[in-house]
């Protein structure tokens, strides 16, 4: 697949108050939790939410990240002109770590690429961004070639010191293939290396239970990408134009739930926000806000 094939979702990369509303949720939501084994994930955020703002000030924008409370940061791309080594250095200046990194597939000549920004961000989880739908993801035989792929891809990852992951879309658990649904025959036949970032909006939006995935999936499920809104499906998802997202706790995800399902397999909640109506600041604020409550809450609570 040719680089430029994605700019249309990201076309500004180039490869290198609820605190309250939080402090009003009941605590019966929480009485199922076994408090002895509740290991709270930590909180990045994806930079693909703030690419505009990136665009035009990189280095406020980062400033603005920090000042929201945020230690650690997932990555995309970047615009023209910033390669992963000046991006590292902007990060580094802001205060800012990298928890994960959205990347190409290190295949061909993209390996060397992969290696050189997990170095520049000194980060070891590598993710398969996923965009755009692969059709091969209609048929078994299609899946199986793909998943042929991560598994070389995870190897190559494994023998460079490396960890490689999948994040997913809503094809994943709406397409079915040989009566299962995507997302099982890869649960079932990748690599056990390979860690899922489980988007947790995009699964609502295929129609599933994001909790319950985050369950199945266990101790594979290392991280989730944290976002909400109306989580509908429509045929426009395809030309990138999703409806815009709320901040989260404002939509319809059950995050008490989801939290629970991830409880002792999930190290990382990472914030994202395709799409935003309002401020996106004001959003992350409150997002970042409702978590620490929740988690606040739910450490009271044990």
């Amino acid at each position: 697949m040719e680089l430029k094939q994605l700019l249309s979702r990201r076309n500004f990369l180039h490869m290198s108050g609820m605190g309250m509303a939080a402090a009003a949720i009941p605590s019966s939501m929480f009485s199922n939790f076994n408090q002895a084994k509740w290991n709270p994930a930590k909180l990045s955020v994806q930079l693909y939410t703030v690419r505009e703002q990136i665009k035009t000030d990189l280095p406020g924008t980062l400033k603005r990240v920090k000042e929201i409370g945020f230690e650690y940061v997932e990555t995309a791309f970047w615009p023209d002109g910033i390669s992963v080594q000046k991006a590292a250095q902007y990060l580094k200046d802001a205060g800012l770590s990298v928890s994960s990194a959205h990347i190409e597939l290190p295949i061909g000549d993209k390996k060397q690429i992969f290696l050189d920004t997990a170095a520049a961000y000194h980060c070891n989880r590598m993710i398969w961004h996923g965009w755009p739908e692969d059709k091969r993801y209609s048929s078994v035989e299609g899946t199986m070639e793909l998943i042929s792929i991560y598994n070389e891809s995870a190897k190559f990852a494994k023998d460079n010191g490396l960890q490689f992951g999948l994040h997913n879309h809503w094809w994943e658990y709406r397409n079915k293939v040989g009566g299962k649904f995507v997302y099982e025959l890869l649960l079932e036949h990748l690599d056990k290396d390979i860690f899922f970032e489980i988007d947790t909006y995009w699964v609502k939006v295929a129609g599933q239970d994001p909790a319950a995935i985050v369950k199945k999936m266990g101790s594979r499920a290392q991280l989730l990408h944290i976002k909400d809104g109306p989580a509908i499906y429509r045929d426009t998802l395809a030309q990138d134009n999703p409806d815009p997202m709320t901040a989260v706790g404002k939509g319809t995800q059950n995050f008490p739930a989801i939290v629970k399902a991830a409880d002792g397999n999930t190290e990382w909640m990472v914030i994202e926000m395709d799409k935003t109506a309002g401020d996106v600041f004001i959003a992350l604020k409150e997002s970042f806000d409702y978590l620490n409550r929740l988690r606040s809450t739910l450490n009271a609570e044990r």
